[in-house]
């Protein structure tokens, strides 16, 4: 077995006068510079703004320029302590800006991280000016007793020698820990400051969680996809090939027992019936046409086969997202079926329009009212896929009518 080295006194003081403890120093004297270049620069931008306010576009512009600085000493200042420490300061999330130079300025105000940042180029400048004058006092004080001790000896005063040897010593070993404290107060402030707050980490999380959301959808979606398309290639043209196959039968074999022939006819009979559910099955997965020809003449389809008139108004410029026009078919199919199933409604309107990047959609029917999505399920469901897309679902339906569910839908 191998002994185990025991760590002498000169392998502690050389761990103590590692390289680390120059990288502190580099950090700490370069933080104090920046700090100080920093500080100049948005207090010009800030004196300029109040003493030229009267010009309107002169303060506005110093203003947008401050903020700009601030965000480029963020970055130096993350570089920084990269390059010295190793110490890696979370970027706080970027949320996009106007374009408009008065709104930008607007939202550069209103956001918090930007202050917090602000802050720490003001204390990092306290903390690294004093910082690099201790450590670099603390070394420049030892040189100069070491040069006295020196001085002493060869005067042959020796007490005055060893005393100043002492102060040397101890200046020399202090220095490392002097630098490694302020280093360390500099990362607090910087992670506290430069680094994302509790409510930038919940704003990253809800967006994760966002883009996960609808990742899933999208999947979702094309799954059901390739299910009707898997349905609609081969089953449903296997059970058209039955039911063709059993008409024939029906229609040529005539000299068939009576039995028989009414065992090829209930089997015709239930193939058809077969073949229309599947259809409504592959139709309420993912209908071609929505993908084919857009979201107005699916709904068209739609209004056609209700067992009631429905009357549909559709202003769309252009096509929204396809997993948005899935929801919106659902949701009108969904509801055109609950208006034949519970409403007793004579007819039913259905208008969808697009402003901007929205999409409106309502239903509206004169049956007897009451639908509540707390108590039926497909209510549920529909805010539910309304939901899954960041959209808005309202349902007005006081007892005894008219009912009208509102959607409104984002198109990305």
């Amino acid at each position: 077995m191998t002994a185990i080295e025991m760590p002498t006194p000169w392998t502690r003081i050389s761990a103590h006068w590692s390289s680390r403890t120059w990288l502190r120093t580099a950090h700490l004297v370069s933080g104090a510079a920046l700090a100080v270049a920093g500080v100049v620069a948005l207090a010009t931008l800030v004196v300029a703004a109040v003493l030229l306010v009267w010009t309107v576009v002169v303060p506005v512009a110093a203003l947008l320029l401050f903020f700009v600085v601030v965000r480029l000493l963020t970055l130096v200042q993350r570089s920084r302590f990269a390059a010295f420490l190793d110490v890696d300061i979370a970027p706080v999330p970027r949320r996009p800006l106007s374009r408009n130079p008065l709104r930008r300025l607007l939202q550069e105000t209103r956001t918090w991280s930007t202050w917090r940042r602000f802050g720490y180029h003001l204390l990092t400048a306290l903390i690294n000016g004093f910082g690099a004058l201790s450590v670099v006092g603390a070394w420049s004080s030892a040189m100069v007793t070491a040069v006295l001790a020196v001085q002493h000896w060869v005067r042959e005063e020796t007490w005055q020698s060893v005393m100043f040897v002492f102060v040397s010593g101890t200046l020399f070993a202090a220095a490392p820990w002097v630098a490694r404290g302020f280093t360390t107060l500099d990362v607090i402030a910087a992670e506290a400051l430069l680094g994302p707050s509790l409510s930038d980490q919940l704003v990253l999380r809800v967006e994760t969680l966002r883009e996960s959301r609808a990742g899933m959808v999208d999947a979702a979606d094309a799954e059901r996809r390739r299910i009707e398309r898997d349905l609609h290639d081969g089953t449903q043209q296997r059970l058209v090939s039955l039911a063709m196959n059993l008409g024939m039968a029906r229609a040529t074999l005539t000299d068939l027992p009576e039995p028989a022939r009414e065992v090829i006819v209930q089997a015709h009979e239930e193939a058809k019936l077969a073949l229309r559910e599947l259809r409504d099955v592959v139709r309420g997965l993912h209908p071609a046409v929505l993908d084919e020809q857009g979201l107005d003449a699916a709904l068209s389809g739609l209004a056609a086969r209700a067992p009631f008139p429905v009357r549909l108004r559709a202003d769309l410029s252009g096509r929204a997202a396809p997993t948005v026009e899935a929801v919106a078919f659902f949701v009108v199919s969904e509801a055109l079926t609950n208006i034949a199933k519970h409403a007793r409604a004579s007819g039913a309107e259905v208008v969808v329009g697009r402003d901007g990047d929205r999409l409106h959609l309502s239903v509206h029917d004169d049956g007897v009212g009451g639908a509540d999505p707390d108590l039926g399920s497909g209510l549920r469901g529909l805010a539910g896929r309304v939901a899954s897309v960041d959209g808005i679902l309202d349902v007005d339906s006081p007892p005894g009518g008219p009912t009208t569910i509102r959607v409104e839908l984002p198109c990305a």
